[in-house]
């Protein structure tokens, strides 16, 4: 009850009650991209470089989606939108009457390149194609809660839908050193289970809509309040603000209070052992017995308080 109260004053609410303890027992975390280690609010690079036609076919399309770069474009853009019946592809994009707005090998069947640079392609039967690019802001403490996590012996992972150049160029600016892009749901949610098939109590930490089955799948998982609404449904806990720190306060928090639930324990059993004997042998007055009593509740009452003592998180 301390611990939950204590993260719910610093804009982190436990949506499950088993979840602080699976949060202490977690040996790796893996973390989505877009919206998680980064704001998730991506800007359209470029505007004014792109035809009047091309612009509109894309906001037209994009205003189906709830994906960070299709928000992008359509905030970028400001005039009517076309009547489209358009369909979402998981992963890939979305697609409409002949045209397709997406991953660059889906939308334009042309490899993908090795840039380092988030990308949407316009793909209109009997025209070029039109790139589209973008670019997103890191949390402003993402590089000191990965630190921190990885000095605490907990393995790092960063699985992303985003393009395999674009995912690793930021792991490695992160100090992640496993790091796989270009993952569809299906994929992200086989590379959980495959973790936790060779024993590791796994976090996943993610904002989209493609992260909701791993989330689900993972031994816990955060989610920022940014998030959708079906992520924030399949998350244990939902976390505000735009840093990336309540990651770790969630966890340090959770760590310290299965120690105190541990040494409560030892307390309880260490009283039991010496108040049990003495008092089959009627050495304990009904007055003494009552003392002892109470004071056992408010030593382990005491203990559990430590979690509110200034400077533990």
């Amino acid at each position: 009850v301390l611990a939950s109260g204590k993260l719910m004053r610093s804009g982190i609410l436990l949506k499950s009650g088993s979840a602080l303890e699976r949060l202490a027992s977690i040996t790796h975390a893996v973390f989505d991209k877009t919206g998680t280690l980064t704001l998730g609010k991506p800007e359209l690079l470029g505007k004014g470089t792109y035809s009047a036609v091309d612009f509109q076919l894309a906001a037209s399309l994009a205003a189906h989606s709830k994906h960070p770069l299709s928000q992008a474009i359509c905030a970028a853009y400001a005039g009517p939108l076309l009547p489209l019946t358009v369909r979402e592809v998981q992963g890939c994009g979305l697609e409409a009457d002949g045209m397709k707005l997406g991953k660059r090998a889906w939308a334009t069947q042309m490899p993908d390149d090795a840039e380092t640079i988030m990308e949407l392609w316009l793909a209109v039967e009997g025209r070029p194609p039109v790139r589209f690019t973008f670019a997103d802001q890191l949390r402003t403490d993402t590089k000191e809660v990965i630190a921190r996590l990885q000095q605490a012996g907990i393995a790092t992972l960063l699985l992303s839908g985003d393009r395999q150049e674009i995912t690793r160029d930021l792991a490695a600016t992160l100090g992640i050193a496993h790091a796989e892009g270009a993952l569809s749901p299906v994929q992200k949610t086989e590379k959980i289970a495959a973790l936790k098939a060779s024993g590791a109590q796994v976090l996943m930490v993610g904002d989209g809509l493609n992260d909701a089955p791993s989330l689900a799948s993972a031994t816990v998982s955060m989610s920022p309040a940014s998030a959708m609404d079906i992520t924030q449904n399949a998350a244990d806990i939902v976390f505000q603000g735009k840093r990336l720190q309540p990651v770790v306060t969630a966890w340090e928090t959770a760590t310290f209070a299965q120690a105190l639930v541990k040494q409560n324990f030892a307390l309880a059993i260490l009283y039991n052992v010496i108040a049990i004997p003495l008092a089959v042998a009627g050495l304990v007055t009904p007055l003494i017995a009552a003392i002892a009593m109470s004071s056992s509740s408010l030593l382990v009452i005491g203990n559990a308080m430590r979690l509110n003592l200034k400077g533990r998180v």
